[in-house]
């Protein structure tokens, strides 16, 4: 009943956001990798309002964390966030600081399809800002970046259990995030603009 709920609650949200663009609260979708690591990561910034672990892209409905990666779906995180604190394109920006977005084979240590990178944007605006803060990260990086930028399809949220991972499990998730090597990467990658959004003052 619970997981039922998420997908009543994430579907609405989806269509009532994606409408008015001047809407304080509205949602972003972002596939970084594991969706633990990914939803503790965006709990950080100010203006996120609530984070859901889940999965996208996929052939199938009602996907699960044991079938998900056979059916094309991608781990995910919807985030919803207060446009009026947290521009758009600062999330966009800060995403792209937080992964390695020129793996196409997944992140970190976690490799195959479900793990690749991707942007879904709700509406022509978040589509536009998406495209924009790709090429100034390829610009930073000076090198091609493969994460996808696509219209979002529907979310399916995951299982109760994956909701708040890391406040449910904190030493077991900073073990397992420590030995997949994600910070060490993404400091390698972007040195002193690790996890923060470059958008202000460009």
């Amino acid at each position: 009943m619970k997981r039922a709920a998420r997908v009543l609650a994430a579907t609405t949200l989806l269509t009532v956001l994606a409408a008015p663009a001047q809407a304080e609260k509205r949602t972003a979708i972002f596939a970084g990798g594991a969706f633990w690591s990914v939803e503790a990561d965006f709990d950080k910034l100010p203006g996120v309002l609530a984070t859901t672990p889940g999965y996208i892209g996929g052939s199938t409905a009602n996907p699960t964390y044991f079938d998900h990666a056979a059916t094309g779906h991608r781990e995910a995180v919807a985030v919803l966030f207060d446009d009026a604190r947290l521009p758009y394109d600062e999330l966009v920006s800060y995403f792209f600081h937080s992964i390695d977005p020129a793996d196409a084979d997944g992140q970190f240590c976690d490799r195959g399809h479900s793990y690749t990178t991707a942007i879904y944007t709700v509406g022509e605006d978040e589509m536009a800002a998406a495209q924009k803060g790709k090429a100034a990260a390829e610009k930073e990086l000076k090198q091609a970046i493969v994460t996808g930028i696509v219209a979002a399809p529907q979310f399916w949220p995951a299982e109760e259990y994956h909701q708040d991972y890391y406040k449910k499990n904190p030493a077991r998730y900073q073990r397992s995030r420590e030995a997949c090597g994600r910070d060490r990467r993404v400091q390698e990658i972007w040195g002193e603009k690790a996890y923060k959004p470059t958008t202000r003052g460009r």
